[in-house]
């Protein structure tokens, strides 16, 4: 009988402690934002779809994969050169990021992580490039999170933004 009871006890305990670890979930949501830096003079507005599975390795320590969709909308301008009168339109700019993320809770519901991997180029022209993105979220709910990011993707010069993002737990 004892045996029995202290069986229970012990398989009750360990299934508390693991609960409160696995924090395995998907992560989809949306992302908007500024283009920074090199590629500022020709986009100025970003939307994206961000796809996360991450899984808990412990109390503090989740690790994933992460992919999405992410669209620079070109701008249209107008230069002039000599005394002509340039009508200059840039196509969209849009990436498939492949990437690792790690992410890291120092207290319960914030998290600082971040994404490293290779964006694919999709729209012609567009080669892609190496891909980092640290950010800083905070959980709004149980299956809602807000974060902030600055996402670059670097292949002959950078393309980088700073994004708002809304994440949902499934």
């Amino acid at each position: 009988m004892k045996f029995i009871i202290s069986f229970i006890f012990i398989f009750s305990f360990v299934l508390t402690l693991h609960s409160q670890v696995d924090r395995t979930n998907l992560r989809i949501g949306i992302n908007a934002g500024a283009v920074v830096g090199d590629a500022s003079d020709f986009y100025s507005f970003t939307l994206g779809l961000d796809v996360l599975h991450v899984w808990g390795l412990s109390r503090e320590i989740d690790l994933g994969i992460a992919t999405g969709f992410l669209n620079a909308f070109g701008e249209r301008d107008t230069l002039d050169v000599d005394g002509l009168t340039l009508d200059t339109q840039f196509y969209n700019a849009q990436f498939i990021p492949f990437a690792t993320a790690l992410r890291v809770y120092p207290s319960y519901g914030f998290k600082l992580g971040g994404d490293i991997g290779y964006a694919l180029g999709v729209d012609p022209g567009n080669e892609g490039g190496f891909y980092y993105r640290p950010m800083v979220g905070v959980e709004i709910n149980g299956t809602t999170e807000l974060n902030i990011s600055y996402s670059t993707i670097n292949n002959e010069g950078s393309f980088s933004n700073v994004l708002l993002g809304v994440l949902f737990l499934f």
